[in-house]
């Protein structure tokens, strides 16, 4: 997810070539991801390395298949206070709120793109850590919407998927303008 409005698997496979941010088209993002079932060096290397792909593009969370990886991670931040991160194995949503709030959401892999989404206010979520240890946690407001995103991408959903047709058209149109005018 972009800040500030700033737009069964194997963990890593080769990490160099992952620090390069998948982007819309890319056909990694529509698919859904696989359960982590080995907790090693390679998972702790994967978020360590997903943690400073999200820094440099100064988001406040990343899901794997935002760097080429299907498997079922992600990380994420606190906007308010960034040394709080979190690192979230096979997470998955056991609770919504009835409440939920429209607001506009940016996507590091949809940049430029700012579009409505409507979200739980408030959530509980089960994940494991690193050790593969199972947790819990009840987020509401800003952090509650971040991980329902960084969920979606697990998903293989993108906030384009969660906008209105009418949004959806204008931000595919401005794709098709941009690349028409990359190309000429």
């Amino acid at each position: 997810m972009a800040k500030n409005g700033k737009s069964g698997a194997g963990a890593a496979g080769k990490l160099v070539s992952l620090e390069r941010l998948r982007t819309f088209g890319d056909p990694v993002l529509k698919q859904p991801t696989l359960l982590v079932t080995e907790f090693d060096d390679r998972l702790e290397k994967l978020a360590g390395l997903m943690f400073d792909v999200m820094e440099r593009e100064e988001g406040v969370g990343l899901a794997a298949p935002q760097v080429g990886v299907r498997s079922r991670i992600m990380v994420w931040h606190n906007p308010d206070r960034t040394s709080e991160r979190h690192v979230f194995v096979n997470p998955r949503i056991l609770e919504r709120s009835d409440a939920v709030q429209v607001q506009s959401e940016g996507c590091l892999s949809v940049p430029g793109c700012m579009v409505p989404v409507e979200r739980a206010e408030e959530i509980v979520v089960e994940a494991q850590d690193l050790a593969g240890g199972e947790f819990r946690m009840e987020l509401a407001g800003m952090l509650a919407r971040i991980v329902q995103h960084e969920i979606d991408h697990l998903e293989g959903q993108l906030i384009l998927d969660r906008t209105t047709a009418d949004e959806r058209r204008k931000v595919l149109k401005q794709f098709r303008e941009r690349t028409l005018d990359a190309e000429s």
